[in-house]
C-alpha cells in the first residue's frame, strides 16, 4: 500500500512524538491504531508497550529536501541486521514526507513485523546481541545538492558505504511502500524487546543519495517497556488506589456520635 502524503501529515500533526528539529519519531500500537504516549524522564522519552502487540514506527521529515534515515531498533539496523551504525543504510524520507515502517527488511518486496515481545524472545537477543533491547533510534542525514524529482514515496537506502575523510559518501537507495491496566505490582516484570513477526508485503524500488556530512545531523531516540515496568521505574507515575462506595459495609445501624 502506498502512503497518502497528505493524509499521513495529518494523522500525525497532533500526535505526540519525539520531536527533533529534522527529523520526529512515534511508536504506533498497530493492534490499537493509537500513538504511544512519550513519558520523560532524565532527558529521555519512553513509551509502554504491549506484549504480544504489532507496531509500527512513523518517522516524518521535518525539512524541506531529502533526509536519510539510518534506523536502529534494540541495536540492529532495520534494514539490514547488522549491530547499528550511523553510517548503514536506512529509509529516505522526501521533503516533509511521514511513513511508517512496519519491520525488519526481508527483501525489496517484504519485512517480518516489529512486535512487542519478552526481552529473551527479541531479534536482537536471539542473534545474540541483547545488550540494547529497549530502545529505539534514529540517525538523520542531510542530502548534499538535492536533485529535485518528484516523489510519491520515501525511499530506503541499501548500499551505504563510510565517506572518506575530505568527501562525502555515495549510496543507492530504493523507494519503499509503507503501510501502515493498571499495573498494581512493585516490582518489574520481564523486559520487552522487539520480535521478528509474520511477513507482510512492502515492496521497494531504487533511487539515489549523497549525504552531505559524515556524521548525522541529528539523532533521535525513545526507549520502551511495558507499562508495568515503566510503573515500577517511577516512569509513570503510580496510579492511586481509590476505594469505591461499598453498599454493605456493616452488618448492623450504629447510634450516631453525640455532640
Amino acid at each position: 500500500m502506498r502512503i497518502v502524503l497528505a493524509a499521513a501529515l495529518a494523522a500525525v500533526s497532533a500526535a505526540p512524538i519525539q520531536a527533533g528539529t529534522l527529523i520526529d519519531l512515534a511508536v504506533v500500537d498497530r493492534e490499537t491504531g493509537q500513538v504511544l504516549a512519550q513519558h520523560h524522564r532524565d532527558g529521555r522519552a519512553h513509551v509502554a508497550g504491549a506484549p504480544d502487540h504489532r507496531y509500527a514506527i512513523r518517522l516524518t521529515n521535518r525539512s524541506g529536501g531529502r533526509v536519510l534515515a539510518v534506523l536502529s531498533v534494540d541495536g540492529v539496523n532495520a534494514v539490514t541486521g547488522e549491530t547499528a551504525d550511523p553510517g548503514q543504510n536506512g529509509y529516505v524520507l522526501g521533503p516533509w514526507e511521514t511513513t511508517e515502517i512496519l519491520g525488519w527488511r526481508k527483501s525489496l518486496d517484504e519485512v517480518a513485523q516489529f512486535t512487542f515481545t519478552a526481552l529473551p524472545d527479541s531479534y536482537a537477543a536471539l542473534t545474540g546481541r541483547p545488550d540494547d533491547v529497549g530502545v529505539i533510534g534514529v540517525a538523520a542525514f542531510r542530502e548534499r545538492a538535492p536533485v529535485r524529482r518528484r516523489e510519491s514515496a520515501p525511499k530506503i537506502a541499501v548500499e551505504a558505504m563510510p565517506a572518506p575523510p575530505a568527501a562525502a559518501h555515495e549510496e543507492k537507495a530504493q523507494s519503499a511502500d509503507a503501510a501502515q491496566p493498571q499495573a498494581r505490582a512493585a516490582r518489574p516484570a520481564e523486559r520487552l524487546g522487539t520480535g521478528h513477526g509474520e511477513r507482510e508485503t512492502s515492496s521497494v524500488t531504487q533511487t539515489r543519495f549523497v549525504r552531505a556530512s559524515e556524521r548525522p545531523a541529528e539523532q533521535v531516540a525513545v526507549w520502551y517497556d511495558s507499562y508495568r515496568n515503566l510503573v515500577a521505574r517511577g516512569i509513570i507515575a503510580r496510579p492511586l488506589a481509590e476505594r469505591a462506595p461499598q453498599p454493605f459495609p456493616g452488618a448492623f445501624v450504629a447510634d450516631p456520635p453525640r455532640r
